[in-house]
């Protein structure tokens, strides 16, 4: 699937089973909250925090939900993209070409990244 059909799926099935979009500043901050999801799983699988007791995801060390949560970052930030007029396609290929303009030596010649 390409991102182009992600954001037209997303948008058939806002239409088909979600009624409407989310307001853009309810979408945002339900971006900020999948992105805070993420960030549990991700400190306590990577991170010097551990699982408590109580959390189901702890189960694989939260392998199966760190997918999941990324996939629920994506999912609405696809309908912030639909509903806002933006083609990621376009802004992402943009975006490549910017770093690979402004950073092509950047990173090659930084010693902090040699092993």
């Amino acid at each position: 699937m390409t991102i182009n059909d992600a954001q037209k799926t997303v948008d058939q099935w806002i239409k088909e089973y979600g009624v409407r979009y989310f307001s853009e500043l309810t979408n945002m901050a339900i971006l900020t909250e999948e992105v805070g999801e993420l960030a549990r799983i991700v400190a306590r699988r990577y991170g010097e925090q551990s699982w408590k007791p109580s959390d189901p995801r702890r189960q694989n060390n939260g392998k199966e939900a760190l997918g999941e949560e990324m996939a629920d970052v994506l999912w609405v930030l696809l309908c912030l993209a639909n509903q806002t007029g933006v083609d990621l396609t376009a802004e992402l290929q943009k975006s490549i070409e910017k770093k690979t303009s402004r950073d092509s030596l950047r990173h090659i010649e930084n010693p902090k990244l040699k092993a």
